[in-house]
């Protein structure tokens, strides 16, 4: 470690993100990414923006994604907080509206950011564990508390909390901000952006990385009343005011004007998701129900570590947690039709191959 590192930093344990393979002839079914691309309306836009007006500062506030977003939520411009990724929304969140001194409560098998923006920014906290079947615990998100956070659905297992039991959370935490994650609800789950005028407390945050098809954009936004907004927005105003660049605001404004490719979009990946659950079933293996663009699966006659091992060999990655609770699990992303058929005849493979160990 550098002698010039502060204490903090020192005791950092960054998160790692999802790997970007060089490989060829990969399939790539790690990192949740969309398997289509975005429509040629938005890829224009970003075209039609690469002009001479870069030598210019992007509109700071990003007034018209504002509206965009606001308008298709149904929501004012004033509870809208879009930044460079729902990463960026959180970690202001975690720095400026989550309370020191109480823990901050997120689930035990969760989004791996969230100790890490703890231990970054010096905030307790104190995970819930999921029951045996991998569901939240609803009941167990009770004060005192410095806030709570989970994504729904949640991530890794890809299970949906239903927002009757989202509102008994925010119920039971009306001194505290509860932050619902949603990078994951277009596949199949209901946002709970609804709730926000009952609510002072709620906090919801999306992402155009995952059902829009914009990973490679960065564009994130958060949802709420208007004096939650206001406090990202001072966080922002304080950190930097520029946070989206004038490309990334118009691509994620047609994004969201380009409703028939983003619901053909969605439609394909849930269909292939029943698909993938369908072959996964039929070779044995266990699959946690999902709303999301995975699956969270294992199989009680091979361990994880080896069928990540084994797929990686035919250039197949998924991602394997070596964590406790899940270290037999994969999480693989949803992929286009031929992706899911090499996968599946991949594993089949593998396990008639009479090489595997469990």
């Amino acid at each position: 470690m550098s002698r010039f590192w502060n204490e903090r930093l020192q005791q950092l344990t960054p998160y790692v993100p999802g790997e970007q393979p060089q490989m060829t002839n990969l399939v790539k079914l790690n990192t949740n990414e969309h398997p289509f691309g975005p429509g040629e309306a938005v890829t224009q836009a970003i075209r039609e923006a690469a002009d001479e007006r870069l030598r210019l500062y992007p509109d700071p506030d990003a007034t018209q994604l504002r509206q965009a977003i606001a308008d298709w939520f149904g929501l004012e411009v004033s509870q809208v907080f879009p930044a460079n990724g729902s990463d960026e929304v959180l970690a202001f969140i975690f720095q400026g509206l989550f309370r020191s001194g109480e823990p901050v409560l997120f689930p035990d098998i969760s989004y791996s950011f969230y100790p890490v923006y703890c231990g970054l920014y010096g905030l307790e906290s104190r995970t819930v564990a999921l029951d045996e079947q991998l569901r939240i615990p609803v009941e167990a998100f009770q004060p005192p508390n410095g806030g709570v956070i989970f994504p729904n659905p949640n991530a890794p297992t890809g299970r949906f909390l239903d927002l009757e039991s989202v509102e008994r959370i925010l119920v039971a935490n009306p001194d505290r901000v509860v932050v619902i994650d949603e990078a994951y609800v277009d596949f199949g789950g209901e946002s709970a952006a609804r709730l926000i005028p009952d609510h002072p407390n709620l906090l919801v945050t999306q992402t155009l990385s995952k059902s829009r098809s914009l990973a490679g954009l960065r564009v994130g936004y958060a949802l709420g009343q208007q004096h939650l907004i206001e406090g990202l927005e001072r966080i922002k105003n304080s950190f930097n005011s520029y946070t989206l660049d004038r490309l990334a605001q118009a691509g994620a404004i047609a994004a969201f004007r380009d409703e028939a490719g983003f619901r053909a979009g969605q439609q394909a990946v849930i269909e292939q998701r029943e698909r993938l659950n369908a072959g996964l079933e039929a070779l044995g293996f266990e699959v946690v129900p999902s709303r999301a663009n995975f699956v969270f699966c294992r199989h009680p006659a091979v361990s994880g570590a080896e069928l990540a091992a084994q797929l990686r060999e035919r250039h197949i990655i998924v991602r394997h947690f070596d964590k406790p609770r899940i270290e037999q699990y994969l999480r693989i992303t949803i992929g286009t039709g031929d992706e899911m058929t090499a996968l599946l005849t991949a594993l089949d493979d593998i396990l008639n191959s009479g090489e595997v160990t469990a």
